[in-house]
């Protein structure tokens, strides 16, 4: 990268910490400062090429902060590695763009950011839905370009969701909330598939129905599915939020699309590859009234050929996260991570519970280090 595409931080810091994008907010910067370091950030908006990456890491580099749209593997983290760099932080929940194994061999901690995002890409996830199942995208469109002369009976008819069935494959912490978000909001029925049962979850949604029974109202119904396939074969609304490994990639096939009721609605605000995108489009061609909301994309930031001329799907760029207070708190759940590796402060135990680490009192650990026990490092006692 040119020079003019990095900025720096703490000039005087002794130690470097490289930051591949810019992040929100200024705390973050005063975090590492505040360790010692010395902040160079890049103010690119393209994505980095691992070439660019590893020249500017160079010969001394003490921690990094990468993104989700960046291959960190063997090379990135052996050149790291070589220019003594002993910490690394996803700026996301999520690490399928990182080689953890890779990272271990050589000894460096891998941080991310989770809880922080938990709420704000599950109301994403609701607002695509919703998007989708009332055509709010088409029907923008078509106000836009002056073509409303006046009410309709027929006109963008969508779909009704209270009192229907939403899926969810994947319910960790943004499936679960999206699940109560959609039963306590809509009275929806629900059916999940996921690897472990998430008993919290199942405990809420009856302890919901009961409230219902007790103002005379149906209860709402709650099924953990044994497959994947059940959950689509059943629910009007399928959102997706499963972890993306070898076996999630394609998860949503064309064998499996075709599983789904013809005006189902798909979401998928977690990764990209989850969904076989050229069957997506195919399947979308094929049924109309089926729809789907995208906040994630297989090939970001492209997309597959046809997928932006099919007026019945909502998509947008990868902004699940993005509301101030989550991508604010991600840059500082990123920045405690390699300021707390750097300063030799050990490992937060619950990564469940990361919100402490916004207030004016954060606690004196790295608040999320996915290779912790891997690595040993000492344990948060409290």
């Amino acid at each position: 990268m040119a020079a003019k595409e990095w900025k720096t931080f703490n000039a005087s810091g002794k130690k470097r910490v490289v930051v591949t994008k810019e992040l929100p907010g200024d705390r973050w910067l005063k975090i590492l400062a505040r360790a010692g370091c010395r902040v160079e950030y890049g103010t690119a908006t393209r994505i980095l090429k691992v070439g660019e990456i590893k020249s500017a890491i160079g010969d001394k580099c003490d921690g990094v902060i990468g993104q989700l749209t960046e291959n960190w593997g063997k090379t990135l983290f052996s050149a790291l590695k070589k220019a003594g760099g002993r910490a690394y932080s996803n700026y996301a929940v999520g690490y399928n763009n990182v080689d953890v194994d890779a990272a271990t061999k050589l000894g460096i901690p891998v941080g991310n950011t989770p809880g922080v995002l938990t709420d704000t890409t599950a109301e994403m996830a609701v607002a695509l839905t919703f998007s989708a199942a009332r055509r709010v995208a088409e029907a923008d469109v078509f106000m836009r370009a002056g073509q409303y002369e006046g009410w309709l009976p027929t006109l963008y008819l969508g779909e009704l969701l209270k009192r229907k069935t939403v899926g969810v494959i994947g319910a960790g912490r943004i499936g679960a909330a999206y699940a109560k978000m959609m039963v306590e909001g809509f009275k929806m029925d629900f059916i999940y598939y996921d690897l472990y049962q998430n008993m919290g979850l199942e405990k809420y949604i009856r302890e919901y129905s009961k409230f219902l029974k007790s103002q005379d109202e149906d209860p709402v119904k709650c099924t953990r599915a044994k497959t994947a396939e059940e959950v689509l074969k059943k629910a009007d609304v399928v959102s997706l939020h499963p972890l993306l490994d070898p076996t999630t990639h394609h998860l949503m096939n064309a064998r499996r699309l075709k599983m789904m009721k013809s005006n189902a609605i798909l979401v998928n605000a977690s990764r990209g590859p989850v969904i076989d995108e050229v069957a997506l489009v195919a399947h979308c061609k094929k049924y109309p009234n089926f729809k789907v909301g995208l906040d994630v994309f297989e090939d970001e930031p492209k997309m597959k050929p046809g997928l932006n001329k099919c007026n019945n799907v909502v998509m947008v760029p990868h902004i699940a996260s993005a509301t101030d207070w989550t991508r604010e708190g991600m840059a500082i759940l990123a920045a405690s991570n390699v300021a707390g590796v750097l300063t030799g402060r050990p490992s937060w135990t619950d990564q469940d519970d990361v919100i402490p680490f916004l207030g004016s009192k954060a606690p004196k650990a790295c608040p999320s280090i996915v290779n912790a026990k891997e690595l040993k490092l000492d344990s948060y006692k409290g």
